[in-house]
């Protein structure tokens, strides 16, 4: 039987606020922690930008320095929880959110690049006079770590060019696609990689968002309602959630700069590190035998079978551990006393 006129508008009406429902489901506001976080924080310009980072002293020695790079889709937050733990190693911890991420600038239809978000955090390290460096990162911040290698490698072949202020003193890689080879992107990155079908940002919720993280933690430790929270609250700042796909262009970046990256990676005269949660579908196991494979020189860390693609979120008291650990080979906080002998 044929619908009236009335019934047919009433029902176009219950669909259009089911929409609008799903589209503006409201959760709860920023944490504490999470505004506290950006209370004690910066921003400096970029261009037309503004980008936000912090920048602490720590109670270690003076001259370590840790500057922590953050993976996608969440921001330099990540490192929450072992911030207090890393003040407690090194003199002075640095973290930024990337452009397009977290609490910094997100321009629509912006070109964003590996060697741009390079670029931003070596000039955020030339403002607070930072010569030399240990980095932490994670995921793409892996990726923006291996060209901040590979400049280092350069400069050290050729004198006086690029930008000669800036030392890398060890690398400790998270959960990153290191190897394209061996990285699975979630259904939603691989999605939203086509520019074209980037209309369907504006149809993502906090349901979508939950559902899409939590697949990349570990089974038993899954982020608390209020992390997942402050995970979908610093994607949609600024309408974050808009410049996705051009954001996940890096991927594209990756299979392209491969044989580079890597190649930095496997000349490098910085001691590298992995920290490594097997508990990853993005990264599943395989990348263990290839890390192994291909760079014999460096070493790694692989966390309780449990642990996802957010360590450091996931278990942050392994993650200092074996950074500590890692650290402590390659730059002691105690030198050997000399003995004497000759």
């Amino acid at each position: 039987m044929a619908l009236g006129g009335k019934t047919k508008f009433l029902l176009s009406l219950f669909s259009a606020i089911l929409v609008w429902a799903y589209l503006n489901y409201s959760i709860p506001p920023p944490s504490f922690e999470l505004r506290e976080w950006k209370q004690t924080g910066k921003f400096f310009s970029h261009g037309d930008f503004k980008i936000f980072y912090k920048d602490v002293n720590g109670t270690g020695r003076p001259e370590d320095v840790v500057l922590c790079v953050h993976g996608f889709p969440t921001a330099s937050y990540d490192f929450a929880k072992v911030w207090e733990g890393l003040n407690g190693r090194f003199g002075r911890v640095i973290a930024s959110d990337m452009l397009g991420l977290g609490f910094s600038d997100k321009p629509y239809g912006h070109s964003y690049t590996i060697a741009e978000q390079a670029s931003i955090i070596e000039k955020l390290l030339k403002m607070l006079e930072v010569e030399e460096v240990h980095i932490l990162s994670h995921d793409l911040g892996d990726t923006v770590a291996l060209e901040l290698l590979r400049r280092f490698l350069y400069r050290q072949k050729s004198p006086g060019k690029g930008a000669p202020y800036l030392r890398i003193k060890s690398l400790c890689l998270m959960n990153g696609g290191v190897f394209p080879e061996t990285n699975f992107p979630t259904l939603s990155q691989r999605i939203m990689q086509h520019q074209w079908l980037s209309p369907l940002t504006r149809l993502s919720n906090y349901y979508t968002f939950k559902n899409s993280i939590g697949n990349v933690f570990g089974p038993n430790t899954q982020p608390s309602p209020v992390d997942f929270a402050d995970f979908f609250a610093l994607l949609r700042w600024n309408d974050g959630h808009l410049v996705t796909p051009s954001l996940l262009q890096f991927m594209a970046e990756r299979h392209m700069n491969r044989e580079v990256w890597v190649g930095a990676l496997q000349n490098s005269t910085v001691p590298v590190h992995m920290i490594y949660g097997p508990a990853d579908p993005v990264n599943p196991p395989v990348f263990v035998d290839r890390y192994r494979e291909l760079l014999p020189q460096a070493t790694i860390t692989v966390l309780d079978e449990h642990i996802g693609h957010y360590p450091h979120w996931e278990d942050p008291m392994a993650i200092l551990m074996a950074y500590f650990g890692f650290l402590e080979k390659v730059s002691p906080l105690t030198q050997p006393q000399a003995t004497g002998e000759t």
